[in-house]
């Protein structure tokens, strides 16, 4: 790799491995070589769509000397042996979510990968969302105080989920918590630092097998997280919430990729201006002035100089998908900076991988001991 041409080969390529190729291909000097994994339908379209071969044998496209980094976006279960087949021979890696299955998966993925000088990340694109940068300012700036509580809530679709699916199978996906928790564990991380699973509980759909339902009540510091996933919805009606309560007022991101803001605060005059720069070309409502004595009162025992209460709008109109596509050009361009240069500071490290699957191990193993115990 001595031209700067990062070699990208891929494993498992399914619609959304084909959706994120063609994204990470958009990075000047990244260029896909060869695929490996599958016949599926999706994975022969992007062979197409790219005129590489799709082979077979996994071996086969680690032992090509063209290939510098591998993608794979396979089923969890396979994460972890592929990963370190690839680790093992030199190539650099970049997994969907999760990372692995165990810790101790985890873990040694992230040990041969400092070993041998290799990039090794799961796609944890959230983080490079404008609005997480925007939240986690709000956070540390404490216009609106301290953070008190937060929630997510993701009643998600079921529709191409059937019964049969690798999804349910809790020795392909690992469960919710650990296919799909990781990327909101990692979320309130950024935002909040470390959590400690206090509590958590799984549902299974009546007269079934499948855990279509699990809960989760994460401690970070003095602020407690509720986070809810439930597969259970028609395509239409999928829908997520995600909630941070401050000592003044609230944020709210909906979609599970975030495009859209809502924050409801108490303000004086300073902090709408800060809520204003936070973010950008919002909508500004004023739901009450005060003015006079009427703009003393009191929240959780302290004085608060109350101007008026304001609903910010962020992000209408923004559609999910063109934002969807920039997050996942925006993590394959920060993975590759390091790759070429390893004082790059990366927004997402091989520790986020980890550590968001250690808390989604956590609490699925708690829920698991407590549903044992009913």
């Amino acid at each position: 790799m001595n031209d700067g041409l990062v070699r990208l080969g891929v494993v498992g390529c399914g619609g959304f491995g084909l959706f994120a190729l063609q994204q990470f291909t958009q990075i000047p000097g990244v260029t896909l070589v060869g695929m490996a994994g599958t016949h599926r339908p999706a994975a022969l379209a992007a062979a197409a769509r790219f005129g590489v071969e799709n082979v077979d044998d996994l071996g086969e496209l680690l032992r090509r000397n063209d290939v510098d980094l591998v993608y794979i976006a396979t089923p969890p279960f396979l994460h972890y042996p592929q990963a370190l087949a690839a680790l093992e021979a030199g190539k650099h890696v970049i997994v969907e979510k999760p990372l692995a299955m165990t810790v101790a998966q985890a873990d040694e993925l992230v040990a041969v990968a400092r070993r041998r000088d290799r990039l090794l990340v799961a796609n944890l694109m959230q983080r490079y969302n404008p609005l997480f940068g925007a939240v986690r300012q709000l956070v540390e700036t404490r216009v609106l105080g301290e953070v008190l509580h937060g929630t997510f809530e993701n009643y998600a679709s079921d529709e191409n989920l059937p019964a049969d699916h690798w999804f349910w199978d809790r020795t392909k996906s690992g469960g919710i918590f650990i296919e799909h928790g990781v990327h909101f564990f990692d979320l309130f991380t950024g935002w909040l630092g470390a959590g400690r699973v206090e509590a958590a509980q799984v549902g299974v759909r009546p007269g079934t097998a499948i855990e279509e339902q699990v809960h989760a009540a994460v401690r970070h510091g003095d602020a407690l997280v509720n986070i809810y996933h439930g597969f259970h919805q028609a395509g239409r009606m999928d829908r997520q919430e995600l909630r941070l309560v401050f000592e003044r007022g609230d944020v709210s991101l909906f979609d599970w990729v975030p495009t859209r803001a809502r924050i409801h605060a108490l303000v004086d005059e300073r902090q709408t201006r800060e809520l204003c720069d936070l973010f950008p070309a919002s909508r500004l409502d004023v739901a009450a002035a005060y003015g006079g004595t009427d703009r003393a009162c009191r929240g959780r025992g302290k004085a608060i100089d109350a101007y008026q209460i304001v609903d910010l709008s962020f992000g209408d109109g923004q559609a999910k998908s063109p934002l969807y596509c920039q997050l996942l050009r925006s993590m394959m361009a920060d993975q590759v900076a390091w790759i070429r240069d390893r004082t790059h500071q990366r927004v997402v490290t091989e520790t986020n991988g980890r550590d968001s699957l250690a808390t989604a191990c956590d609490a699925d193993n708690l829920a698991h001991r407590a549903r044992a115990t009913r």
